[in-house]
């Protein structure tokens, strides 16, 4: 810890110290009841004098023309009770999902840097240091769109501070985004995604622990939904509920509608519909088995217990560094890349065009058009070539396929007959 080594009273609301990390004098004054210290940015000690002069009259002009606002309060003190009152949100079910983001970006990186500094000395020159701490705490520049996302979350601390007065509009600092542009997307091929299913199956039969078992068939359910929904892993799938699964029959074939009500994009297009591939039935099949006594606002990817679960992300990371499938030419794989797979396999297949894949996924066509244009010439592969080269898509439709066994048959007349009976399966 630093510690004052030499220090001079210039006035009684005015003086001047070094610390032992630093060569440069510090001027430390009192304005309207509240010290602020600030680095004069010299070693001279005459010429920190000058400049601290000048600090204090600088301060005491912006102060007493309603230009800034100085008091002792905390950026961690601050940070603490706007994560209270977004987890408070969330719990009442009237916060943005993305508040979990926030919070966890708060927690991780902004509250261990600035927990101590004053809410009104966050400037320019701070900001750049958190910036180079923030690179090195990750070991790479950021991605422009998690430095977007932290600067959101940054911005909920300072528009509280702002509401309750311990803060000016005009002190409020200027956020850059100097992250790097996004990168494609790192996908599964069809014969990546089973292989890391056998390797969950595995390590499911191998679980010491009964709750270790519960939690991988659980990601087996989760996996299978996400490659068959393309839905949004998280934001999306951890929010459904069994009202949101909606049957319906086609010529004496059941289809799976799923209503998003809650999600990245929902609090602008509101609740999107999606239609589910056929294969979503084997899931939803597992699942009612283990929920017999399911009811309508209950989650649906939960334990047997009833209890969310956070640790599928770890568990689907360990499957692909055992099998070696973490990293790919695009990045790391995360359980993210599901949703990923499922678009590039949909452009692949060319079953729909593009723009009803940006509709089902709840993005918009220049997204998939920037993140997936490496895919895009594949898809007019056998038209360009004459020859078609899809043997993945083979076992794209191995996973697509249904065997309506009687067992099947059975559950989904009741699960039709429920639906009819209380709007739910």
């Amino acid at each position: 810890m630093a510690t004052v080594i030499h220090r001079k009273k210039l006035s009684p609301t005015l003086s001047i110290f070094v610390q032992s990390n630093s060569a440069n004098w510090i001027a430390r004054m009192k304005v309207n009841q509240t010290y602020i210290s600030r680095t004069t940015k010299t070693s001279c000690e005459q010429e920190a004098t000058e400049r601290a002069f000048r600090l204090l009259i600088e301060y005491e002009i912006r102060v007493n023309s309603n230009l800034m606002l100085v008091n002792n309060k905390r950026f961690g003190l601050v940070a603490r009770k706007v994560i209270s009152n977004m987890q408070t949100a969330l719990a009442l079910g009237q916060g943005k999902v993305i508040y979990a983001d926030y919070i966890n970006a708060l927690c991780k990186y902004h509250i261990p840097f600035f927990e101590n500094v004053a809410i009104t000395h966050i400037d320019d020159e701070l900001l750049a240091k958190f910036n180079q701490w923030r690179i090195e705490k990750l070991g790479r520049v950021p991605a422009k769109s998690t430095i977007l996302n932290h600067n959101a979350a940054f911005m909920q601390i300072f528009d509280y501070a702002v509401k309750k007065k311990w803060l000016l509009p005009s002190q409020v600092p200027t956020l850059e985004n100097k992250g790097v542009s996004g990168q494609r997307r790192a996908a599964l091929s069809p014969q990546e995604y089973l292989t890391v299913r056998k390797q969950i199956e595995q390590l499911m039969h191998n679980s010491r622990k009964e709750v270790t078992r519960q939690i991988r068939e659980l990601l087996l359910d989760y996996m299978d939904f996400a490659i068959c929904t393309g839905m949004r892993p998280g934001t999306e799938i951890d929010q459904l509920t069994w009202s949101d699964l909606q049957p319906e029959l086609n010529h004496s074939k059941l289809l799976f509608f799923v209503a998003v009500r809650k999600g990245k994009t929902t609090k602008y297009t509101g609740t999107r519909e999606i239609v589910c591939k056929e294969a979503v039935i084997n899931v939803i099949s597992r699942l009612t088995s283990r929920f017999p006594h399911r009811r309508a606002d209950d989650k649906i990817f939960v334990l047997p217990c009833g209890k969310p679960v956070k640790e599928l992300p770890r568990h689907f990371d360990r499957a692909l560094n055992e099998i070696g499938l973490k990293e790919s030419k695009q990045g790391q794989r995360t359980l993210y890349s599901l949703r990923h797979s499922y678009i590039t396999w949909e452009l692949m297949a060319q079953n729909v065009t593009i723009d009803v894949i940006a509709r089902q996924c709840g993005t918009g066509i220049q997204m998939i058009e920037q993140h997936y244009s490496h895919v895009v010439p594949k898809m007019f592969r056998s038209k360009l070539s004459g020859v078609d080269l899809g043997e993945d898509l083979k076992v794209t439709a191995e996973l697509s396929h249904v065997t309506y066994t009687t067992k099947l048959l059975t559950e989904m007349e009741i699960w039709m007959k429920n639906y009819r009976s209380r709007q739910y399966i």
